[in-house]
């Protein structure tokens, strides 16, 4: 039976504070990979050329050689702020919302059922997103940009300030959300796999007695919960990263037009491009965050996630 954790036992924003920092650190270290994920989608994006295919090795080769270590990094800024909101509201919101249902009279502090951590994952990474998804339209194109660069081109924005406000001039208050749609349908699915199988993978360790609440358990459900994460979100991960990457001259006129362009120019296969580099950034990003956080949290002295 899994144990009951109240969610208001420790401050709200101790517990924000936490999740910020560990998601800081766990975006700073897998960033690469993300910038990798986000050149394999856009490879092809809007043209028939994309039935041509490039590998995660040769985008990284290319990123390094043309652009040089630090063009691994382009966009990390504007992705760190963004997890300075997404972050905290999905965590810190699907742990009240599970509180609040486990602790409720009818169920009695008894396990909640798979299907309803699901839920309750989805909806607080659509909130989150919501909120986060200006931060997320800079970083993906400030990551879009390195292409320029690359090829010899001056890019769009020198820095996610300059990236916010011409966003803002050119395209008004509506361009910050440019994507929300493809971007909301994967915060969804993301969270939905990420935060459910994540919490019910460990405490299925911890009650098999397979591992003790311990890194080793958290290893364990961090890789269950990437690879189910990832499978679900890949398509719209790919719609999302290209409706926001499209500037006013837009190649798309909705998702479901550039999920239809997608599949016609490049076949379905594209809905999951990028998907080996995603699952590899999701599993040590993963890791690196629950590991930290419950870290984080053990020093604080409130219980584990």
């Amino acid at each position: 039976m899994e144990r009951s954790r109240v969610a208001g036992e420790a401050p709200t924003g101790t517990r924000i504070l936490l999740a910020s920092l560990s998601a800081m650190v766990a975006e700073s270290v897998t960033f690469p990979i993300d910038l990798t994920k986000t050149r394999m989608q856009l490879h092809g994006s809007g043209s028939a050329s994309g039935t041509h295919r490039i590998g995660a090795i040769g985008v990284v080769s290319e990123i390094a050689r043309k652009e040089g270590v630090i063009g691994l990094y382009k966009g990390l800024s504007p992705a760190i702020i963004r997890h300075m909101f997404y972050t905290p509201i999905r965590i810190i919101g699907y742990e009240n919302l599970k509180g609040f249902i486990v602790g409720s009279e009818t169920n009695n502090g008894e396990s909640l059922p798979l299907a309803t951590k699901a839920l309750v994952g989805g909806f607080s990474g659509v909130i989150a997103q919501v909120v986060a998804s200006p931060a997320d339209l800079v970083k993906v194109r400030m990551q879009a940009d390195g292409r320029l660069v690359s090829q010899g081109l001056k890019p769009r924005y020198s820095g996610p300030v300059e990236a916010f406000t011409k966003i803002l001039q050119s395209e008004g208050v509506k361009g910050l959300w440019k994507g929300v749609l493809p971007n909301i349908q994967r915060a969804f699915l993301v969270n939905m796999g990420e935060l459910a199988c994540y919490d019910h993978a460990k405490h299925f360790v911890i009650d098999k007695k397979i591992a003790e609440d311990n890194i080793f358990a958290h290893t364990l459900a961090s890789i269950m919960s990437g690879l189910a994460s990832t499978t679900l979100s890949c398509p719209a991960d790919v719609v999302k990263t290209r409706m926001m990457n499209q500037g006013e001259n837009a190649v798309y006129r909705n998702s479901y037009d550039c999920l239809v362009k997608t599949v016609r120019l490049e076949g379905i296969r594209a809905l999951w491009k990028g998907f080996f580099p995603t699952w590899a950034r999701l599993g040590p990003w993963q890791f690196v965050f629950w590991v930290s956080y419950e870290k984080f949290r053990q020093l604080a002295g409130i219980s584990s996630f």
